[in-house]
């Protein structure tokens, strides 16, 4: 892993946490699994400051609450 993946890694591990941050216990095995891919695509299209990828995070969040409720 060069520096600069090195570096978005740690930004998807923190905007993966701060999506969870208000979740107890910081979420299930599952949904954060679902959150960190929808985090892996938009790093992949081009999203990388930790701003966008918590937004995406905290999106994917709701969306996953969203659909569990339906």
């Amino acid at each position: 892993m060069n520096e600069l993946e090195g570096r978005i890694q740690a930004i998807l591990d923190a905007a993966l946490d701060a999506a969870f941050s208000h979740v107890r216990h910081g979420g299930d095995h599952e949904s954060r699994k679902l959150v960190a891919a929808r985090l892996l695509d938009a790093a992949q299209s081009g999203m990388t400051t930790l701003d966008e990828l918590t937004s995406v995070g905290r999106r994917a969040l709701v969306d996953l609450k969203n659909r569990s409720r339906a």
